[in-house]
């Protein structure tokens, strides 16, 4: 029986640790869809004027802004399913009390990229955004064709000299002159935990199977 103390031993531990961080991710799982929850109740509640003091905690914060935009704008690169590549309009937007802040006031197909947009009155209902569409690859936008590649509101605003502010507009009224936003959502948020848990499992399993089979050789080695 000692032959067998060893590999039944680590078998066992094996399985436990990995049946653990399976359990893990789904507790991860769990936790991860409360907070998408609380951020879809937050996206979706009752909009809200434009606060005099903003930061990032207002994150996701509905709210209504009217006023014009200046015809400055910056051209980011994106791409929709139904339309394929284009670019999302971020224009510098001048509030009926005088605030500049940032508008995203959605996309255009890349045909429609130099069409004139010029100053245009809004009404806009949207919400707060400090998007992370970066990453380590994402290359420094190229200023000379106002091409970004990603979202960064403190370049954007220092670019087009406004409050470091996202506006990301889900209904206008007015000559939104050919973009159709781009409402924030849940949906670009990963929850990949219960891929993640049946990973573990799957692991386990065959952790399992493997020590099986490695005390069955001892055992027909005994023969």
């Amino acid at each position: 029986m000692r032959r067998y103390l060893f590999p039944v031993l680590i078998g066992i531990v094996g399985c436990a640790i990995l049946v653990q961080l399976g359990l893990w991710q789904l507790d991860r799982r769990d936790w991860k869809e409360a907070m998408l929850d609380e951020i879809r109740q937050g996206i979706d509640a009752e909009p809200v004027p434009l606060p005099a003091d903003i930061d990032p905690s207002m994150k996701y914060l509905p709210v209504t802004v009217a006023g014009t935009t200046s015809g400055a704008e910056i051209d980011v690169l994106s791409h929709t399913k139904e339309q394929g590549a284009g670019y999302q309009i971020v224009s510098r937007f001048i509030t009926d009390d005088g605030r500049a802040i940032l508008l995203d006031r959605g996309f255009v197909p890349q045909d429609d990229r130099h069409l004139d947009r010029g100053p245009t009155r809004l009404q806009v209902t949207g919400n707060l955004h400090w998007p992370q569409d970066a990453s380590g690859s994402t290359p420094a936008p190229n200023l000379d064709e106002n091409i970004w590649f990603a979202r960064d509101v403190d370049a954007m605003a220092a670019q087009l000299n406004t409050e470091p502010v996202l506006v990301v507009a889900s209904f206008v009224q007015g000559d939104n002159q050919g973009a159709e936003p781009i409402p924030v959502a849940i949906e670009g948020i990963p929850n990949n935990h219960l891929s993640y848990a049946m990973q573990w499992f799957m692991i386990a399993a065959t952790w399992a199977v493997m020590t099986l089979a490695l005390i069955w050789r001892i055992r027909q080695r005994s023969y």
